[in-house]
């Protein structure tokens, strides 16, 4: 590890904290985040440097796209040894699958990256952005004795919880909390000190190189499954010739209609090479298509479980897969294992 340079670089994307009201128009307006300093004088008591980075246009997150994480990967890249960690500005609305992409796309990351946000403009006067952003460089440059990162990980700060990224999910359009993960525990609890809760936390390999991935492959599709099924409009649906993969989200524990036309079609995709993923609607658990007839079904037609990931994860990591490999067998097996501690396996 490199020494500790108490410098972090924050990168704005966009989204509702870096807005602000016009006086004269009353409405939102995107902040100039150079003046940042101005509308957060608490920033002069932090003991690291910040350098900003800002789009030239604010992007709402909405229209985040694989483009765009590619920007971001590469802005890391370039920076990586001038930070100890880095904090991306985000909209909340598709920033757990900003921050599952950035988990595979940054091969053994070896320091923070920290996406937050906020629910109200960071000049409003109940607004969340203040803490959020401030304790989001306090543990992008939060450090072992021995210069090692406490989080060297892809990570989502919210209303005083630290999530793994790719483990992250919005569930709330209006609180304050707007995040959490359900199939895993918080990495850090911010209250008075911080609560580091280290067994949880990944430990890279710090003699080998971060590795930028800025590829990715979006020929998927999510699939929820719902009582009334229509055969004429899934066919359609999942016979594209371009799809490579189907994320479905089943019931419960991975289960689907044993309807023989969608055991049919699921089975044809899978054996012209469409990776099918078995991902449940259920915010918390785990597919386990053991469990009932409805989901060993769905085994025996090529569909390998999600165990516990979440949508977002599942999504990205196909992206990722999909842009370095072009064997099925070869993207399922991965899809299997815990690549950037996305699931966890039985």
């Amino acid at each position: 590890m490199s020494n500790i340079l108490n410098k972090v670089l924050l990168i704005y994307t966009g989204g509702t904290i870096g807005m602000d009201i016009n006086p004269d128009t009353n409405a939102l307006e995107p902040l100039d985040f150079n003046h940042l300093f101005e509308h957060m004088p608490e920033f002069h008591y932090l003991k690291t440097d910040i350098e900003v980075r800002q789009f030239s246009t604010p992007i709402d997150s909405s229209d985040m796209s694989p483009l765009i994480w590619a920007q971001l990967v590469n802005i890391i890249a370039t920076e990586y040894a001038n930070y100890d960690g880095f904090i991306i500005l985000h909209g909340t609305d598709t920033m757990a699958y900003t921050a599952s992409a950035l988990s595979f796309m940054l091969e053994n990351l070896t320091k923070p990256v920290i996406l937050t946000g906020s629910q109200l403009p960071i000049g409003q006067l109940r607004t969340d952005g203040k803490e959020n952003l401030l304790t989001s460089i306090e543990l992008a440059s939060a450090h072992h004795a021995d210069g090692t990162p406490m989080v060297p990980e892809v990570c989502i700060y919210f209303s005083g919880h630290l999530l793994r990224g790719n483990r992250s999910t919005k569930q709330n359009a209006d609180g304050f909390d707007a995040f959490d993960s359900f199939n895993y525990p918080h990495l850090c609890d911010a209250g008075v000190n911080f609560d580091f809760h280290d067994h949880n936390i990944l430990t890279p390999d710090y003699s080998r190189p971060m590795i930028p991935h800025t590829q990715m492959d979006s020929r998927s599709i999510v699939f929820s499954l719902f009582p009334g099924l229509q055969e004429d409009i899934v066919r359609h649906v999942l016979g594209s010739p371009q799809l490579r993969s189907i994320i479905m989200r089943t019931f419960g524990s991975g289960n689907a209609p044993q309807d023989l036309w969608l055991m049919k079609i699921l089975t044809e995709a899978s054996e012209r090479g469409v990776i099918i993923v078995n991902i449940s609607q259920c915010v918390s658990g785990r597919v386990e298509m053991a469990r009932y007839d409805a989901g060993f079904q769905l085994k025996n037609a090529g569909i390998i479980s999600g165990y516990d990931s979440t949508v977002e994860a599942a999504v990205t990591k196909l992206m990722y897969l999909q842009a370095r490999y072009s064997d099925a067998t070869t993207i399922r097996s991965l899809m299997n294992q815990s690549i950037a501690g996305e699931i966890s396996l039985p």
